[in-house]
């Protein structure tokens, strides 16, 4: 697989979304999980440096070292964190894009202080109103964005979503645009392999593309 290739026809097909839609600059987060850093290699050398990781100890285990040497890297935790892990989040993390709870905004409050960061995070949003999806509820989010950002003083630049699995996504996307554009939040971390186009037509400022680069993963 040629993951150079993929990747730069991901940036093609965006490109061409951009021109019909006028969008803003998207980022594109390359999620890596599994993947080991030889294969990543070639992206960085591409002079891409937004990645993505959904577990906390592969991301150190994987990016510590390689960041130290690559100060342009920008890694992003788009898997769930666990209160329990949030000081090695904020070592390691540039981005959350996870944030859906009032215990976890006071964990990574309390670690910001002590390792001197103001993170930009997203909030989780549950768009779907799925019971088993993680997220904060949509009649929950304006309380929630304010205790982030007025009590606890936390970088909240944006809003994440995972659309329901097998429903069209736009209406969701647009969703999101809209409860963005209300609560004056600028960014939208949405869209994946399958539904980025549709993301970005929407608004989309990330999306998370692994399986288009790297193919399907066990895990």
């Amino acid at each position: 697989m040629d993951i150079v290739s993929n990747f730069n026809l991901i940036c093609k097909n965006i490109n061409s979304v951009k021109k019909i839609n006028q969008s803003n600059n998207i980022n594109i987060i390359v999620v890596t999980k599994t993947i080991t850093i030889d294969k990543i290699f070639p992206l960085i050398n591409m002079n891409h440096y937004h990645f993505g990781e959904n577990k906390v100890q592969e991301a150190k285990s994987k990016w510590l070292e390689t960041k130290k040497i690559n100060k342009n890297i920008k890694l992003h935790l788009v898997g769930r964190l666990q209160s329990n892990k949030v000081d090695e989040a904020c070592e390691v993390f540039d981005f959350i894009h996870s944030l859906d709870s009032e215990k976890l905004a006071i964990k990574i409050s309390e670690n910001e202080k002590k390792f001197n960061r103001n993170i930009p995070l997203f909030i989780q949003v549950n768009i779907g109103k799925e019971s088993q999806k993680s997220g904060v509820a949509i009649e929950d989010v304006n309380n929630f964005l304010e205790f982030c950002k007025k009590d606890l003083k936390l970088n909240v630049i944006g809003f994440m979503c995972i659309p329901p699995f097998n429903e069209n996504p736009n209406k969701y996307f647009e969703n999101l645009r809209d409860l963005a554009s209300k609560c004056n939040l600028n960014e939208l971390s949405m869209g994946m392999s399958s539904d980025y186009k549709s993301a970005i037509e929407q608004g989309a400022t990330f999306v998370r593309i692994g399986t288009a680069i790297f193919g399907e993963r066990v895990s």
